[in-house]
Parts: structure tokens; sequence; C-alpha cells
């Protein structure tokens, strides 16, 4: 039977994303509507970026906590932004028991369980966080506070996709409390930093540094900074966001401390979080009609070994050679398997690597070993050579670094190819339609760009910090511009 194929990216590229993570053995749906089950595959690509993104948040002085999954109704209308921000998305724990049915009908909710006070299964946690903030910080000496939490949230999204957009999914939100405003802008933009570098020097995947619009800042901050990335079908995807909070939360929870000077002051307060979209972002920016391409740096396996044997004594002598290989290999920090299963071919397997995006594939037979060959095959261009044995450790720790830097730059070439500036209003509805980044002039007012995106689904992602502020006019209304901000369909 030959292995399946998947959908080509050019006839249907939902189609392909949703059979890739299912084919690639990433996750499937669950019996729970827009629930997913992150399978053991996945989850080894969602750990490998908890475990750096974690190393690299504590570099940042940031320890990790744990909160409560409910959170009392009266916490979230505290902020009365926050709560409209989230209102649509709430799910609600009203009842504490069930009972069984009189009518034998299985189990119903006892109605004499009714809750006192109705309690939010957690969207994003500012409000449980900063009621408990309230009970830690009392002087200048408590601060600053720099908490993080992994967990679950739930956002009760009608249209669902797996790891894009789920009702319940997996983050961390980090939660940090200072005493000045200066210190907690520095901190929102500190983050965003380490969320960018991560994206790019370990997902490989460029992403454009910015400040939201109003429209699109979080519920209840001041300023949310992001970084935006480009998919292969034109699309941005939001992969990663930092709030500067400013004193709203402080206030709405009676969060204040007494300064040097033992004034009472407001606490001022940042948060920020990633999410497991980022395995959506994954997918999109880099795999191919073949599978999963994963950038080295992140995947679970870098280097798949396949011994090709007929008989068991074949096997023996080819391990003889290969487990010396994969032994330095792991001295070098590098994560190899060596597939000795008898379950299925070596073309099979071939294409089960191929499928998962392992970076490198040794494959070596009885005649490689006769003469002292190996084959070599990576996975971002499908491109295989035979070498010597000797050397392949060195070479392959190299290549690695090659195959890392060559998918990052083919990310970077693509949005380059597709981020272009646009300065009339008819440029824009024809070339919107293109996809990409559209740099655009923009008058600063919200009522625009909701007509803008009414119009045309285009929003602004984020208006670049280092972008083009050579003053202009709005491509809508004409109006004076102080710098092109950048625009797409987004997911």
């Amino acid at each position: 039977m030959a292995y399946q194929k998947l959908t080509p990216r050019s006839e249907n590229y939902s189609q392909w994303y949703n059979e890739l993570v299912v084919k690639a053995d990433l996750a499937e749906q669950s019996a729970v509507r827009g629930c997913m089950v992150i399978k053991p595959y996945g989850y080894a690509i969602w750990e490998r970026i908890q475990s750096d993104l974690d190393r690299r948040f504590k570099e940042q002085g940031v320890q990790n906590a744990y909160f409560p999954l409910l959170i009392p109704k009266s916490f979230l209308s505290r902020e009365a932004e926050h709560v409209e921000g989230f209102a649509k998305e709430c799910a609600v724990v009203t009842h504490h028991r069930l009972k069984n049915d009189p009518e034998g009908k299985g189990v119903v909710v006892d109605p004499e369980a009714r809750l006192e006070e109705e309690l939010i299964i957690r969207p994003t946690s500012e409000t449980i966080i900063w009621s408990t903030y309230k009970n830690w910080i009392t002087s200048y000496r408590d601060l600053p506070i720099l908490c993080n939490q992994w967990c679950n949230v739930m956002r009760w999204e009608m249209r669902t996709r797996l790891f894009l957009r789920t009702a319940e999914f997996l983050w961390q939100e980090g939660h940090t409390a200072h005493a000045t405003r200066e210190e907690a802008e520095d901190y929102a933009r500190k983050m965003l930093d380490v969320y960018a570098d991560f994206a790019e020097n370990v997902m490989a995947i460029p992403v454009l540094k910015g400040v939201k619009s109003p429209n699109e800042r979080f519920a209840g901050a001041l300023n949310t900074y992001c970084i935006e990335a480009m998919m292969q079908d034109g699309k941005a995807l939001q992969a990663g966001t930092s709030h500067f909070l400013g004193q709203n939360f402080a206030k709405s929870f009676d969060v204040t401390f007494l300064t040097k000077e033992n004034k009472a002051e407001y606490v001022w307060a940042t948060s920020w979080g990633v999410s497991t979209r980022l395995m959506g972002a994954l997918i999109m920016t880099h795999s191919d009609d073949n599978g999963l391409v994963l950038p080295p740096h992140l995947a679970p396996i870098q280097v798949a070994i396949v011994p090709i044997f007929k008989k068991a004594e074949q096997l023996d002598e080819i391990l003889s050679k290969i487990n010396p290989i994969a032994d330095q290999l792991k001295a070098l920090g590098i994560r190899v398997k060596v597939d000795t299963a008898d379950n299925m071919t070596p073309g099979f397997k071939f294409a089960e690597y191929e499928m998962r995006g392992v970076p490198v594939r040794l494959a070596i037979g009885a005649r490689d070993i006769e003469n002292g060959t190996i084959e070599v095959a990576r996975r971002d261009t499908l491109t295989k050579e035979t070498l010597p044995l000797e050397g392949i450790v060195e070479h392959v720790s190299q290549l690695l670094e090659d195959i890392q830097a060559n998918i990052f730059q083919k990310a970077l070439d693509f949005r380059t190819a597709n981020t272009r500036n646009c300065d009339s209003w008819e440029e824009f509805k024809e070339e919107i339609k293109k996809g990409g980044f559209l740099m655009c002039h923009w008058d600063g007012t919200p009522e625009t760009e909701e007509r803008i995106k009414e119009e045309t689904k285009a929003t602004i992602r984020c208006i670049p910090l280092a972008g083009d502020k050579t003053p202009g006019k709005c491509i809508y209304t004409g109006k004076p511009s102080t710098q092109r901000v950048a625009f797409a369909i987004a997911y």
C-alpha cells in the first residue's frame, strides 16, 4: 500500500494543514467540542518550546507559580474593559453537584447545588492574580514581583482549528508588578525581545516586532506589544504578546505600596504570553506537501538512523557501526533515534520521518558497511547524498546548523517577497487579496481601521517598532500619517 500523501497546499491550504496535524501525529479532535488531544509527538515539540522559554524567563529573574483555574465572577467584573473583552468567550460554572435523574435518564444537575457566586473558567488570569498580589505587596521592598505560570485556559471559541484556535489551549502567562511606570514599560519590551529572539533563533520564524493599534490591544492594557509572523498562504499570525497594563488592575483590586518616601502609590503591571498557537505557526511557516518541516533547534528527534537489513546477523553488524555514531552525536547534545523496529519497511520509515519533519535521516545497509559509507538525507531540501562513515559525526553536527539557518532564510525571503508598500485605497483593495504584509499610512483613528477591516477583512497587525517613519497620507482618508503600519488578513 502506498504511503498516503497530503492534499497539496496549492489546492486547499486549510485541508493541507488539517491533514498534516493528524498525519504527523501531532494532535486530534477530542470528544469535547472545540478541544483537542495533543499526542505524544506534538507534546514533545511543545515541551521543547516550553523548556527553552522557561530557561529564558528565569534568566530575566522570573519565577514560576500557579494560580486557580476558577475565578469568581465578581473579580472579572472589576475591570470594565477587561470583562467586555472576554465576556463572550467565558465558560461559567454554576453548580457543584450532579444527581441521578429520578426518571432514570442518567444524571442531571442538582438544582439545590447552585453556587452562591458563579465561577469563570479562566480565559486569562489577571484578575485572580491581582487579587492575590494585594496580599503580597505592602512596600517598595516587595517589588518587583516577576511571576509566570504554565497552565491551560478556556475561551469559548465558535470556530476552532487544531492549535490555531481551540476552546481550551495551553500557554504561559507572565504577570509582573513594578514600582514605576518606566520599569514596567521596560519589562514589557524586554519580554517582547525574549519572544522575538526565541521565535527567530529556535523556531526559525522571522517576526515583525511592533505595538498593537487601540482596536487590537489586549482588553485592559495601555499598550500591547507583539510579534507577527507570516504564514505560507500570506496570512499573518500573532505569535506572542507582551502587555503594559499600567495601573488598571492595581486600581481595580486596590493594590498599593508604600514608596521610600512613605507615600502610598498604585503598582504598575505587565502581562505577557505565548500559547500552543506557536505550534500552528511552526507548521504553517515551514512545512511542505510532504509533511512537517522542523527546525533542528526545536525538533524532538534531530537525527533518525535507519539500519537496512534482512537478517538478524546483518542488523548486529550494522549496529556495530551505528551505535558509536549515535553515542558520539548524543555526546554533542544531539537528539538521536536509532530505529531498529521491524514493524515497517525502510521505505515506510523514511516516509514517516519525512512526514514528522525529522531534520536529518541516516540510512545504512550491508553494502554501505562494505563501502564504508552512509546515506544522509536532509528534510528541508529533500536531498540525499552518500558520504564516508569517517567524519560523519562532524558533518551531521554542522548540517543541523546549516538546516536551521536555511529554514529561517527561506521563511525570511518569503516574507520579504510578500511585504510591499501601498499608497492608495484602490491599490490596497486589490493587493490585500494577494496576501502578505501591506505597509501603509493610516491616520491613527480606530474608526478608519474599523472601516478598512469591514471592507477588506484586513487589520493592522502592528505599528512596527523599527518601521518606516516617513510622513505620508492615510490610504483611506487622505489625512496626515506619521509612519507606515503593517496591514494583513490574519488567523
